[in-house]
């Protein structure tokens, strides 16, 4: 059998590129546990704060719980759950799970394979970052989990599935003339930038093309909180900051909560701005909650 091929084609509900890590993020929680304890359960009412946790932090903005990939997963071949009645999912309600005992594991044949084949727990974690997540988010999204996966095996990451463009992040930093788009950080080390990457408005993971009207020339700060929607791009190439984020300090305040409403930066003349459709996707995909309102000066 097949495990990867399996991963790969999860059953997820999708619509126009819409966003549904339900059930990647709950294996993901499951792999670290296995690592943790390969013969433990996972009982819904013990796991069900962190999943939802997890589902908060890393899923779309809207609301969602933990109860439906607990019970939705099983139909993939790679969970089962039993409750106190036997085997079998009681259903995707939260009550269900909660009052029939549910405990869910990863399948025996797949908890079988893990323990006969110790590297492929690495490759799955790999494939379910891969296509569900910015590479900017796997490191955090390991520790989130309780992965433990080798630094060669967390840089590598992006590289399971179809081929990034290498041009990309030189043709966006261009565009850029190496000057954050949020901040306008540019720093250098000689003629070196550091600090600054190309990030997608569109996930590379959910079809993002690599081209300039795709990406953003941000500093790692900044790249960090757009792909955790705490910073987006609005009408008018507007930056957005989303009421959620909390922050007391000046740093906080001086790098992210003033830049509410302020226009980008760059790109230069000739080079063609972030497109539409991708900065709508990331809006409702991606950023988190309500935008502040813009920053007096």
């Amino acid at each position: 059998m097949d495990w990867l091929e399996r991963i790969a084609k999860l059953r997820q509900w999708t619509r126009s590129g819409t966003r549904a890590p339900h059930k990647p993020l709950l294996l993901l929680y499951a792999l670290g546990r296995f690592q943790e304890d390969a013969d433990g359960d996972l009982q819904y009412t013990a796991v069900e704060q962190d999943l939802q946790r997890l589902l908060t932090e890393y899923g779309p903005p809207n609301k969602t719980t933990p109860a439906y990939p607990f019970h939705h997963l099983v139909s993939d071949g790679v969970w089962e759950v039993r409750t106190d009645r036997g085997p079998g999912s009681p259903g995707s309600g939260v009550r269900d799970l909660r009052e029939t005992g549910a405990t869910g594991r990863l399948a025996p044949d797949l908890r079988a394979a893990l323990r006969r084949e110790p590297q492929l727990l690495a490759s799955i974690a790999r494939l379910l970052l891969d296509l569900h997540f910015p590479p900017s988010l796997h490191s955090e999204l390991c520790e989130a989990v309780g992965l433990e996966l080798e630094p060669a095996e967390t840089e590598q990451l992006s590289t399971a599935r179809r081929q990034r463009d290498p041009r990309m992040r030189e043709l966006v930093l261009t565009a850029y003339e190496y000057r954050c788009a949020f901040c306008g950080y540019d720093g250098r080390i000689g003629a070196v930038p550091v600090g600054l990457e190309a990030a997608h408005v569109r996930w590379w993971a959910f079809g993002g093309p690599d081209d300039i009207e795709n990406g953003l020339c941000l500093c790692s700060l900044h790249h960090k909180l757009f792909d955790k929607g705490v910073l987006g791009v609005g009408d008018g190439d507007r930056i957005l900051v989303s009421q959620r984020f909390v922050g007391h300090s000046a740093a906080a305040r001086e790098h992210v909560i003033a830049l509410a409403g302020r226009p980008l930066v760059g790109p230069q003349p000739g080079a063609r701005p972030v497109a539409a459709a991708h900065r709508d996707w990331h809006t409702r995909q991606v950023f988190h909650g309500e935008p502040r309102p813009a920053t007096t000066a």
